[in-house]
């Protein structure tokens, strides 16, 4: 990588941001791609990178010139055909965008989670009372984060509970098509139409339940506050983003207090920290870690003027460990205020379901902390290549009761 350059002239990185061993531990290009400067070529993919909170916070915050609409991965939907229709929230900008987000926010917004808060804790404290009866060892990314929003989110949707086993890798091929046609691509394609014919099924008025999230997205429908085209789609968005991310997430705080014992014991002395202790795990590990934009201008980065039409990498987890914005960024810590963390994303984009989420993993934190004295890792992580999130396939833990 180019260590200084003339001012106007974009440092250059051959790094390969999908490969297998930067997405074992991306840690080392971050800092590199950071430290490069507020823009940074990737010769292999021809897009521009950004890696500096304040550059991808701008970014973000900024799509009248970097363009959702366009596709946030790497294929552009100005030239190429999206593999599936794009979805109305994520790759839409104004004005197509306003409505389902005004929709989608309603409905999943405080009245929604006040009426699931109680139901999602009594789930949490049976499935964690489920884990701990097997024993002391457990692994808390398949047997918590894994289990529980697949339990509960999908009920509060309002799908059939046969087939839900297909969220995840519908999920997972979702978000590595956002990358290059790499393997991990490749390995999701045998499934594809067999996944998308199944999640597009539950989308339908007939096949959901009769109250839920998404007989208030088609009640909208009905009063005309979206188009019945629309909302299918808008379920879909629910059954495309709110499972696999939430999985991860929960994975990374359960992974974060096994790492940091110290955080582990201030939550249980101050139960009301889950929700801060769940964007710090967001902040730290970052679940979203990279999302595409195109320039719809010539658009000025620092001394780099990133001609319009091109390609644009945001590298959210690189943000949200910028020491220029975060001290001592690499530790998870209930002391800092997380807030303004890029791990949601930003602006008019920001995930309309991070409360859900959050909800999600308080409950589950919270039964924990109720029943666990210590947590401590029982084996090394493994992680779960994906070209657009940060996973966990397996945490191994051991705990010591109260």
């Amino acid at each position: 990588m180019t260590a200084t350059v003339p001012p106007g002239t974009v440092p250059t990185s051959d790094v390969d941001p999908f490969a297998h061993d930067v997405l074992e531990d991306p840690l080392p290009m971050h800092e590199a791609l950071r430290e490069a400067g507020p823009v940074v070529l990737l010769s292999g993919y021809d897009v521009f990178a950004l890696a500096r909170y304040a550059d991808v916070h701008a970014a973000l915050v900024n799509w009248q010139d970097f363009q959702s609409s366009a596709g946030v991965g790497l294929s552009n939907f100005r030239y190429e055909e999206p593999w599936r229709p794009p979805s109305i929230l994520l790759e839409a900008d104004p004005p197509r965008h306003d409505a389902p987000r005004r929709v989608l926010q309603k409905v999943l917004g405080p009245r929604a989670l006040r009426r699931l808060r109680e139901q999602w804790a009594a789930d949490a404290d049976v499935l964690v009372d489920e884990v701990l009866a097997r024993g002391s060892s457990f692994d808390a990314a398949r047997d918590l984060g894994a289990v529980f929003p697949l339990r509960v989110f999908p009920d509060a949707v309002g799908i059939p509970q046969p087939g839900r086993e297909k969220l995840l890798p519908y999920g997972d091929h979702a978000f590595n098509a956002f990358g290059p046609a790499n393997d991990l691509v490749a390995k999701g394609a045998p499934r594809v139409a067999e996944l998308s014919g199944w999640v597009n099924e539950q989308c339908r008025r007939e096949v959901l339940a009769p109250t839920g999230f998404g007989a208030d997205i088609w009640a909208a429908s009905d009063r005309g506050d979206i188009t019945p085209e629309q909302a299918p789609l808008a379920v879909r968005s629910l059954l495309t983003a709110g499972v696999d991310t939430t999985v991860h997430g929960i994975s990374a705080i359960l992974y974060a207090f096994a790492t940091h014992p110290d955080q582990w014991e201030r939550l249980r002395a101050e139960p009301s920290l889950a929700r801060i202790a769940f964007d710090e795990a967001v902040r730290w590990e970052s679940p979203v870690q990279t999302f595409f934009r195109t320039a719809t201008t010539d658009v000025r980065v620092g001394d780099v003027v990133i001609p319009e039409g091109r390609k644009i990498l945001m590298f959210l987890a690189a943000a949200n460990r910028d020491p220029r914005r975060w001290a001592d960024p690499d530790r998870f810590d209930l002391a800092r205020d997380p807030s303004g963390h890029v791990g949601f994303g930003m602006g008019i984009h920001q995930c309309v379901g991070q409360h859900v989420a959050r909800l999600e993993a308080e409950s589950i934190v919270t039964a924990l902390a109720r029943r666990v004295r210590t947590i401590e890792l029982d084996g090394p992580p493994v992680r779960h290549h994906n070209n657009t999130l940060r996973a966990l396939d397996s945490v191994p833990v051991r705990v010591v009761l109260d």
